[in-house]
C-alpha cells in the first residue's frame, strides 16, 4: 500500500484505519508476529489502541495518515474490515472498490486499476 500511496497521494486521499488487533498475544497468535517479536495484547482502551496503531505504522513503515477505530469497532463493523480490507471511496462518497478480506482478498493491484480508471474519468 505504501507504494500506491506514494504514487497517487497527490490525487487520492489515503488513510489506513487501525481496527482491532488481528493477532493479539492474548488471542490468535501469528507466526510472523512471533518471529519478529511483535506482541500486543488486545487493547482495552482507546489510548492503548492509538499507541499500538502508531507502533504498527512505524514497524510497517507507513507514511500515510492513520485513523483509529473507536473501541466499539464501528468502522470495522460497517466496512467488515477485519483482519484487513481495501476500499476506494469516490468523490461522491460511494464505494468504487471493495476488496476481499485479507489476507487472500487483499489485492492492491486491483485497487490501483480502479484508481486509474477513476482518475481517467475525472479528466
Amino acid at each position: 500500500m505504501e507504494k500506491l500511496y506514494q504514487r497517487y497521494k497527490d490525487r487520492v486521499d489515503f488513510y489506513a484505519v487501525y481496527i482491532r488487533e488481528a493477532h493479539p498475544s492474548d488471542g490468535w497468535k501469528a507466526d510472523f508476529n512471533e518471529r519478529f517479536n511483535i506482541r500486543f495484547e488486545q487493547p482495552k482502551t482507546i489510548g492503548d489502541r492509538k499507541q499500538i496503531a502508531s507502533t504498527c505504522g512505524t514497524i510497517l513503515g507507513l507514511s500515510m495518515p492513520m485513523l483509529v477505530d473507536e473501541m466499539d469497532d464501528r468502522v470495522n463493523r460497517l466496512y467488515s474490515g477485519f483482519p484487513d480490507r481495501l476500499y476506494l471511496i469516490d468523490r461522491d462518497g460511494k464505494v468504487a472498490y471493495k476488496g476481499g478480506r485479507g489476507p487472500f482478498g487483499y489485492k492492491p493491484r486491483e485497487l490501483e486499476q480502479t484508481i486509474i480508471m477513476m482518475l481517467m474519468d475525472d479528466q
